[in-house]
């Protein structure tokens, strides 16, 4: 069976509201979007995109081949739909959470969160190496039971539509019962924040139980505004070094590495590890910030101070999302 690719239908749809968006936030504030952060967006959209166009034959390719040794026989009657929708979202939350937490997958992924603004071209901010990065393994369970490929695919399409709209500051909190339940721009941009409360959270597709399940759920808070990025801030809207700037990092680390186990540390331990202890990364950031909240009234944690280029004049760590 054949079915169609719903994000190429839904791509004049995400540039109209990107547009709707632009209007009414800079009617509000227009400092919540910056020219040359949003065309960097979308170029690294449009990349994303004729990489999906070049290798995603071979993902589809990979999909097959898998299947052939699936373990049942499953047909497209409609009642597979919702219940794949939800498996999918399960490998999609595994993916997204190890996307954060080892460093080879967090160096195709970061360029989502490298932003420093969070709105609907966000969205569109997407990786160009997710192929290389081998993200495409988290899906290959369900080929394995055997949900057909086309259905996966297409139900996977669907996902990363219902996630367009998260991102974005317009809409403050939904109903409390959709809260509870599903991903909202609430949660979502708590998941994008750099503050230390917020660091390594909320991973969810479309639905936010998993991370109340497994423990990664941090709800957004009035009295500390997510900030974004990453936490040490690109400084540059060059879309090669934006595309590949932790890449580079890592072949670097791993150059320089004193040490196989090092050198393997590098790349498969999480964003901002190192093999001296030297660096932060996002556990070691929330400790320190906890700690300092020991003893006395919580505060919220407060931006670094930064140019308007985006640099960070902190002295922030190595990247963490």
């Amino acid at each position: 069976m054949n079915l169609p690719d719903p994000v190429s239908y839904a791509v004049p749809a995400f540039i109209l509201l990107v547009l709707a968006e632009m209007l009414v936030a800079w009617a509000r504030d227009k400092s919540r979007y910056e020219p040359k952060d949003t065309l960097t967006s979308l170029s690294l959209g449009l990349g994303s995109t004729i990489a999906g166009v070049i290798v995603g034959g071979a993902a589809y390719a990979i999909a097959l081949w898998v299947w052939q040794f699936r373990l049942f026989d499953i047909g497209f009657e409609w009642y597979w739909f919702p219940i794949v929708f939800v498996i999918d979202d399960l490998a999609y939350y595994a993916f997204h959470r190890s996307a954060h937490r080892v460093r080879w997958f967090w160096a195709s992924h970061v360029i989502h969160h490298s932003s420093q603004h969070y709105n609907l071209s966000t969205a569109l901010r997407q990786t160009w190496t997710g192929f290389f990065s081998l993200g495409f393994l988290f899906r290959l369970p369900l080929f394995l039971i055997g949900f057909p490929p086309a259905m996966v695919f297409f139900l996977a399409g669907i996902n990363l539509i219902y996630q367009f709209w998260i991102h974005t500051e317009v809409i403050d909190r939904m109903p409390r019962w959709f809260e509870a339940v599903m991903n909202t721009p609430s949660h979502h941009r708590a998941h994008h924040a750099i503050n230390p409360r917020y660091l390594d959270s909320n991973y969810a597709g479309v639905f936010i139980i998993w991370d109340k399940m497994f423990g990664s759920f941090v709800a957004e808070r009035d009295d500390d505004r997510p900030h974004y990025g990453i936490v040490k801030q690109l400084g540059s809207f060059n879309l090669l070094w934006a595309a590949f700037h932790e890449w580079i990092g890592i072949a670097k680390d791993v150059w320089a590495a004193p040490g196989l186990r090092a050198k393997i540390g590098y790349i498969v331990m999480p964003p901002g590890w190192s093999h001296d202890g030297s660096r932060d990364t996002s556990e070691s950031i929330k400790q320190h910030w906890l700690n300092s909240q020991a003893g006395r009234g919580e505060e919220t944690w407060k931006k670094p101070i930064s140019s308007s280029s985006g640099v960070d004049q902190a002295g922030a760590p190595s990247p963490v999302g």
